[in-house]
């Protein structure tokens, strides 16, 4: 049974900084490229940042230079540091770890920027 687990999430100040995790279980977790995704209310389902089975991330533009994804495949887990937080980053953050011919999301992780 594959689980992608989230944590991490909660309410911060709009410049604060948040680190997610995603734990994985029920996969070879090295072999997958690793993914955050955020949704807004309202709003359509939007990659934040991948990084793939040899470690090299991207990231949406909007993103670029504030967040950073990490993973580490002893542990199973992968990390999405989001610093200079904006109130328009408020979204449930997803992981989604995808193969060739399919992919699993978590239940996703709330994280508001508000003051």
């Amino acid at each position: 049974q594959v689980q992608l687990v989230e944590s991490g999430g909660g309410l911060v100040q709009p410049g604060g900084s948040l680190r997610l995790s995603c734990a994985a279980s029920g996969i070879i977790f090295r072999l997958y490229t690793m993914a955050w995704y955020r949704q807004a209310p309202g709003k359509q389902r939007e990659l934040v940042a991948q990084i793939t089975s040899g470690g090299s991330g991207n990231y949406a533009d909007s993103v670029k230079e504030r967040f950073t994804i990490s993973r580490d495949n002893a542990k199973n887990t992968v990390y999405l540091q989001m610093n200079s937080l904006k109130p328009e980053e408020t979204a449930v953050y997803y992981c989604n770890a995808k193969i060739v011919g399919g992919g699993y999301w978590g239940q996703g992780t709330q994280v508001t920027v508000s003051s």
